[in-house]
């Protein structure tokens, strides 16, 4: 069995003395585990940091096999992403993420919405909106997408200002203030906005605008339901480096 693409890497663990088990994202093969014989080598490691584009070859007897990796780096991310706090947290908070789906599962958007985050982590403010905006992508491709667009109550496509802890579903303010109280506070910047980080990157102006009460509201939106349909149901704790990414934003902003 063999196979070649480009990938990113997320994660190394230890393996023996000398050798590393290498986790990427892929394009066509999602999140792929394999071994790197000397990974762990002085020469290896600068190309095995999270982060980094490279491009893998993959070799197994039989496909159910862990493989081995042969590893040629592409993208060397990784020296600029350690140099701000946003981008040390930001790749932990990611790889966490994508920890959460099945191994060799294909979803190419969250390839793509994972390069699009990695390339903006260095600017807080878009690196936040960014980071929010893969989230609600995660949730998508877990099953329990959230629907933003329009008022579950109304069917109104304007003011939408809360959404329902049960539902998922936004709520304008006329119909959602009098239990204001009990619903989630939805940002401006959220609401009938596409759910894929590529496709929101391409309005840099608007998301360098946000502050930082914006973000921080947007992540306990997203983090409210990663906990009670992904995290929880696993008994799976937050990562601490998403917290971390959330603090280094609102003190850059």
């Amino acid at each position: 069995m063999e196979w070649s693409a480009d990938g990113i890497i997320l994660a190394t663990r230890k393996h023996g003395e000398t050798s590393l088990i290498l986790e990427v994202m892929t394009r066509e093969r999602g999140r792929h585990l394999g071994l790197v014989r000397g990974g762990r080598s002085r020469k290896m490691q600068a190309a095995l940091q999270p982060g980094n584009g490279a491009r893998l070859t993959w070799r197994a007897r039989l496909d159910n096999h862990l493989g081995l990796f042969a590893v040629e780096p592409l993208e060397m991310r990784a020296a600029g992403l350690m140099a701000s706090p946003t981008g040390v947290y930001g790749i932990q908070a990611l790889a966490a993420l994508l920890h959460l789906l099945p191994e060799r599962d294909p979803h190419p958007q969250l390839h793509e919405g994972l390069e699009t985050v990695l390339a903006h982590l260095g600017d807080p403010a878009i690196a936040g909106a960014l980071m929010v905006h893969f989230e609600l992508q995660m949730l998508a491709e877990l099953g329990f997408g959230l629907d933003l667009g329009e008022c579950a109550a109304t069917g109104s496509r304007q003011d939408l200002v809360y959404v329902s802890p049960k539902s998922g579903r936004a709520v304008c303010r006329e119909a959602g203030l009098p239990y204001a109280a009990k619903l989630l506070s939805l940002p401006a910047f959220l609401g009938a906005r596409p759910e894929h980080a590529a496709e929101v990157a391409a309005d840099e102006s608007e998301l360098a605008g946000l502050d930082g009460s914006q973000i921080d509201a947007a992540f306990r939106l997203t983090g409210y339901f990663l906990d009670r349909h992904v995290l929880a149901p696993r008994q799976i704790p937050v990562s601490p480096a998403r917290d971390g990414f959330l603090q280094a934003v609102k003190r850059a902003l």
